[in-house]
């Protein structure tokens, strides 16, 4: 098996870990093929050595989803380079948090551009040859966030609560032509989004990695079996 694996926000966090998990998984019967998208090239650089070194095969693209024209150039590059898309992690996301009378129309246009817009177009586009090929595996890394609402999260659970819309009636398309569809369901797991936390407070946190080692196990699951929901907390609950 040789899927090729497209990430978005591959450069930090559950992104990179994930690549990471599935270049350690390879074996002679799965040999993944990555292609990684960030917004930051010195990011991807850093991972494509990474992943080089661990003999994966992958190549990187600099874009950021909120862009309708970065959207056509994922999609045509990654084409180009692999002629097909097996699994779309929609990774990429970001959020702005503080008082919900504090937030303005450009934390709203940040927010709903990259979790909402980009994520909906690059699904819909890849989702489109999936559904040709009656094959394939689309993630969706959302939140707990899309169904939990925390007081200084307004806008991002809105973007999550909208994300978690999407995968549910992405789902019953799925189901008509073999394509698995998983959301993935974090609560605190430490990553730069966090900014920087004392001792305590990352102690009581989950790690990328753990959520990369869930998703690559789902995605191995035989293509009869379609683990829909993951939902992963720290021991303690949410922060």
């Amino acid at each position: 098996m040789n899927p090729v694996v497209l990430i978005t926000g591959a450069g930090k966090g559950i992104g990179r870990s994930l690549a990471l998990e599935f270049a350690k998984r390879q074996h002679r019967a799965f040999s993944p093929k990555l292609f990684l998208v960030s917004r930051t090239l010195s990011d991807l650089e850093s991972l494509k050595k990474a992943c080089d070194e661990m003999s994966l095969e992958t190549d990187i693209c600099v874009a950021d989803i909120a862009e309708t024209t970065s959207v056509d150039k994922i999609y045509t590059d990654a084409i180009k380079r692999f002629g097909a898309i097996d699994c779309l992690v929609n990774n990429a996301g970001v959020g702005r948090f503080k008082d919900l009378l504090d937030l303005t129309e450009d934390d709203y246009h940040y927010t709903m551009n990259i979790n909402l817009k980009g994520t909906f177009f690059l699904t819909q586009r890849i989702f489109k040859d999936m559904q040709a090929r009656r094959s394939g595996h689309i993630f969706f890394i959302t939140s707990v966030a899309a169904e939990t609402p925390f007081e200084q999260s307004g806008l991002y659970c809105m973007s999550k609560f909208g994300q978690k819309g999407l995968v549910e009636v992405l789902r019953l398309y799925g189901r008509k032509c073999n394509v698995r569809i998983t959301n993935v369901m974090p609560g605190a797991v430490y990553t730069p989004m966090w900014g920087e936390q004392n001792e305590v407070t990352q102690a009581k946190m989950m790690r990328p990695e753990d959520v990369a080692t869930a998703m690559v196990d789902a995605f191995l699951q035989p293509t009869r079996t379609s683990v829909e929901e993951l939902v992963l907390r720290p021991v303690a609950g949410d922060l």
